[in-house]
């Protein structure tokens, strides 16, 4: 049971990035998704989260309205697409699988029980 991010990088202020969540050993069209990024320095944080019950999603308020969590089960993938990215964005970004097909709270990371590697994602000029 894995889960593998990618699709990192080094981007400008302003720019878009795209991060990819692909599980192997499960399918994520039975598990509440989450993305979660950590800065040095700072805790962890829920970044969006995604239900396979309904589709439902959430996010963080820092980035609502610029970064979408998207499922694509025929490819067992979870995507982050992040636009209008700030210096304040960068972080090493996690993808994390939840028992059930309800996403628990990002405010609880803990209930995640399979986390992915990481990918980093720099925004600088």
């Amino acid at each position: 049971v894995q889960l593998q991010a990618s699709g990192g990088g080094l981007v400008h202020p302003g720019g878009s990035l795209r991060l990819s969540c692909t599980a192997s050993g499960f399918t994520v069209a039975d598990y509440g998704i989450g993305w979660f990024r950590q800065a040095p320095g700072k805790e962890r944080e829920g970044v969006a989260s995604s239900s396979a019950s309904d589709g439902s999603t959430s996010y963080e308020r820092s980035v609502k309205g610029r970064f979408t969590i998207s499922r694509d089960n025929a490819k067992n993938t979870v995507y982050l697409q992040m636009s209008d990215l700030t210096p304040e964005d960068t972080a090493i970004y996690y993808c994390a699988a939840a028992p059930g097909l309800v996403a628990p709270p990002l405010t609880l990371p803990s209930v995640y029980d399979t986390w992915g590697q990481g990918t980093q994602v720099t925004v600088s000029s």
